[in-house]
């Protein structure tokens, strides 16, 4: 396998569950680096094993608010990498230390601190990704060219902004839309607007099973449970468009910066959308906490004189795997107090894809889905450690890793500011088939059979038609 950049520093992972472990072999495969100067730092025994096959320090010491700047500082200077895949450790805290260090940095999600997401102390505004954004976004004062760090760069958040970008350009191509590839924001909002997209769903289904059945009181699922259980327990949050027609009955403002985002007075995980995907059809799914939904509708933001225009509502719609429901409704059950065990599906899965994409929908034909259908036995005959579901998102911080040592002065980015087409030709290898399609479902197919719904029929896009009630 080609090695895609040299790099003389050294490389701290903080964390080194599923993803950790999925992406040190990608690291190794395309990073011309010494292995020796990689080290782990974890809270937890899991991976050892994994570090030790390819010779990895392995350092279990949980990060918390009194020494992660003690120990960082001891291990990491000025032209080295910090790698955050950890959970319950402060992302505005470690980015503030490489800042400080001259270091690079990448990580999936933007955290809190352990407990930051159910502190009923603090109201459900302050606890949410809008929030942890606004305190990621201000540490950019100052530093506009310091080290680069990549906010958020997963498969979600992350690899599925590029694909919002490469979907309008091939909407454009098919409707024939004249349009030249944009080379700034306010050129990729106008395109989206020009084309009259009304919604960007980030739509999942997850199909894989394994031969081992979900028990009572276990936790399923086919990558970071507690990452899972922690974003899912948080309020849901989306994307607020500019077609909306009124905000749903629990849904709130935030009343702080930059106001392109709404969440509702309910966990993710007990809020339910209608949505497509090309393998599965419609389905229903988890509408889950995710940063794209805030970073996409505020970037591709239309302003006239300072008031907004054109914004595209935008949310994540995810059907796990079975058993991973299964183990939420379990979680809702027992009042999001998580069961006493916790399984991560990795070899005992037997079949399924990953099926990760989004649908932008409003524009003149209908909706498109454009993404990648990933199976498990291709994810395993790719590189080692992964499923389908981990291998979308180690791949993705592979690219986020890359792009950072090769552009290293950009200051803090989100996935919509770098490169998607250099992104994309280093994730595209490792995601199976990547797939357009479009379909002529709406929301509004098939209702009203069984019982009449208030819905919006002069509009299938609105958010009221596609939240399921």
């Amino acid at each position: 396998m080609a090695k895609h950049v040299s790099f003389n520093g050294r490389l701290v992972m903080v964390g080194f569950g599923s993803i950790g472990q999925g992406v040190l072999p990608l690291i190794l495969r395309h990073v011309d680096m010494d292995p020796s100067k990689i080290t782990i730092i974890t809270a937890e025994d899991r991976g050892q094993t994994v570090a030790r096959e390819y010779g990895i320090r392995f350092v279990k010491e949980p990060l918390t608010p009194s020494n992660y700047k003690t120990l960082l500082g001891a291990e990491l200077s000025a032209g080295d990498f910090l790698l955050n895949l950890s959970v319950d450790v402060s992302s505005v805290s470690l980015i503030e230390l490489a800042r400080d260090l001259g270091c690079l940095y990448l990580d999936t999600c933007i955290e809190p601190w352990l407990g930051g997401y159910t502190d009923t102390s603090i109201s459900p505004s302050y606890r949410s990704n809008y929030a942890l954004r606004e305190q990621a976004l201000k540490l950019r004062q100052g530093f506009e060219h310091g080290p680069t760090a990549v906010l958020t760069h997963g498969a979600n958040p992350g690899l599925v902004t590029h694909f919002v970008k490469q979907a309008l350009l091939n909407i454009a191509r098919d409707t024939g839309v004249t349009a030249e590839k944009p080379t700034s924001r306010d050129g990729w909002a106008a395109l989206m607007e020009k084309l009259s997209v009304k919604v960007v769903h980030v739509a999942e289904r997850d199909t894989q099973i394994a031969n081992v059945p979900k028990k009572v009181g276990e936790f399923v699922n086919t990558w970071s449970i507690d990452g899972f259980v922690g974003e899912g327990c948080q309020p849901a949050e989306l994307g607020w468009g500019s077609h909306e027609k009124a905000l749903p009955p629990d849904g709130q403002r935030h009343g702080f910066g930059c106001d392109a985002a709404i969440y509702l007075m309910r966990p993710g995980a007990s809020t339910r959308v209608r949505t497509w995907t090309p393998k599965e059809g419609p389905f229903h799914g988890f509408l889950i906490t995710h940063g794209e939904a805030i970073s996409i509708s505020d970037y591709f933001t239309v302003k006239d004189d300072g008031k907004v225009r054109f914004r595209p509502t935008c949310h994540y719609a995810y059907h796990p795997s079975d058993d991973a429901v299964k183990s939420v409704h379990e979680l809702a059950g027992k009042n999001w107090k998580i069961q006493p065990n916790k399984r991560l599906m990795m070899d005992e899965i037997v079949s399924g894809i990953d099926e990760l994409g989004v649908l932008l929908a409003g524009h003149a034909k209908g909706a498109y889905w454009y993404g990648s259908q990933l199976s498990v036995d291709e994810a395993r005959k790719l590189c080692p450690h992964n499923n389908a579901t981990s291998l979308q998102v180690t791949v993705s911080v592979l690219a986020g890793l890359i792009w950072a040592m090769e552009n290293p002065a950009k200051g803090i980015v989100e996935p919509e500011e770098m490169d998607f087409e250099r992104v994309l030709e280093l994730a595209s290898p490792y995601l199976g088939p990547v797939v357009g399609a479009y379909t002529d479902w709406t929301p509004l197919e098939g209702r009203g059979v069984l019982f009449p719904e208030d819905i919006d029929t002069d509009d299938p896009w609105q958010f009221k038609n596609i939240r399921v009630v």
